[in-house]
């Protein structure tokens, strides 16, 4: 089958959870497919990327993106339009006249349209079956569900309004879609209900990458993987240095906690300040400081999807303290996989629980890299995403030929 994928993110280096999740499928479909990526790029793309895509892909397009500028005309007339204001802005005539001159060469069996960025070149080949491939709502939705703020309320209403009448209107043009957990599916259906060619496609990880062992892990050492550009991850840092990481220091002063991922830009000088706490910035390979870590800990509050920062630590073998937002998504089973606490002296007397026994380190430590082994590894996941597009294709042609 000829898949042409459509990637709001250039998927080298697999560097971050969109990122990722995009490598991840493409490898797996490449093994039994041909696959044509087109996708947009924040940075320049290097001859080495390129290469390195070239051993999963046939074809590698690049346009470069251009972000979302709430201040540019575009924008600006977005508020007098049913469609998002992001939508309008960002559009790619570039983008456009590369998947047209894809159908002019041969219509693909399939496109997967990656992110709801995505998705309105997809529509350039009507002819062809359509994915939408990882559609997330559930960030959008809480933003405007959970503020009280009244002016703030109505204009995050007006922009869920805006985004959940868009997307049903793609959905009823997409062949099927895909999103990464339970609940994420039951917000589409929410959306649009009735709507029946969903598939749940889970955030994996390549496990035999993380099955290294990088040493034995240090006492009193914890560790939080993610970007604080991510408004997500600050803010359950910002939780975690105000309201747990105290009441963790007060019982064991030598705990210390590593903080990895981007910088650029994040606010950090609001975050509490504390003895112990190690900015890292960007690493290359996460794995070393994760592995070598007694804890990871995922104190998220907001947020949707499924946290591949959890399941790579499992993958590792360092045991992770959650929120239950956190693990939301995962079919992990609480105290064998994982622990979940999510109000703050809850969540500090789990982790204070896990440095204290090495027991329980351990059981948590063998159980969830099995439950991540047979439940989470990309090469189980990427085969139900390829199940599902065979059933999407062969459906679709049927009702042509019918």
């Amino acid at each position: 089958m000829r898949i042409l994928f459509l990637s709001r993110w250039f998927p080298y280096p697999p560097d971050n959870g969109s990122r990722i999740r995009v490598f991840s499928l493409i490898k797996h479909l490449s093994a039994r497919h041909q696959v044509d990526l087109i996708s947009f790029a924040t940075d320049p793309v290097t001859d080495e990327q390129l290469k390195a895509l070239g051993h999963y892909c046939h074809r590698v397009e690049v346009v470069r993106h251009r972000p979302f500028d709430p201040r540019r005309f575009r924008a600006l007339i977005g508020f007098f339009s049913r469609r998002p204001r992001s939508v309008i802005d960002t559009y790619s005539v570039e983008m456009q006249r590369h998947v047209e001159e894809v159908g002019r060469n041969g219509l693909p069996d399939v496109i997967i349209a990656s992110q709801l960025d995505m998705a309105p070149y997809a529509m350039a080949l009507p002819t062809v079956p359509k994915i939408l491939e990882e559609v997330e709502l559930t960030v959008l939705y809480e933003k405007y569900a959970k503020q009280s703020q009244l002016l703030k309320k109505l204009r995050k209403r007006l922009m869920w309004w805006k985004l959940s009448r868009y997307v049903a209107g793609l959905l009823r043009i997409f062949d099927g879609c895909t999103v990464v957990s339970e609940q994420e599916r039951e917000q589409v259906l929410q959306v649009l209900p009735g709507y029946s060619p969903i598939q749940i496609v889970p955030n994996g990880v390549d496990t035999a990458h993380y099955a290294a062992d990088f040493g034995a892990p240090e006492a009193d050492s914890l560790v939080y993987s993610g970007a604080l550009t991510y408004f997500a991850n600050f803010d359950a840092m910002s939780f975690f240095l105000q309201e747990v990481f105290p009441l963790i220091r007060a019982q064991r002063s030598n705990v210390k906690l590593s903080i990895t991922g981007r910088l650029d830009g994040a606010p950090i000088d609001r975050l509490a300040c504390h003895e112990g706490v190690v900015f890292t910035g960007y690493l290359g390979d996460v794995r070393p400081t994760i592995g070598r870590s007694w804890s990871s800990v995922a104190p998220l509050r907001i947020g949707g999807g499924t946290r591949l920062k959890i399941l790579e630590s499992l993958a590792l073998g360092t045991p992770v303290v959650s929120t239950s937002k956190g693990a939301e998504g995962l079919d992990l089973e609480v105290e064998r996989d994982i622990l979940i606490a999510d109000e703050p002296a809850d969540f500090a007397a789990a982790i204070l629980r896990l440095l204290q026994d090495r027991t329980l380190r351990d059981r948590l430590s063998h159980n969830g890299r099995q439950t991540v082994k047979t439940r989470y590894d990309w090469d189980i996941i990427g085969q139900q995403l390829d199940d599902f597009i065979e059933m999407v294709v062969k459906r679709k042609n049927t009702r042509i030929n019918a």
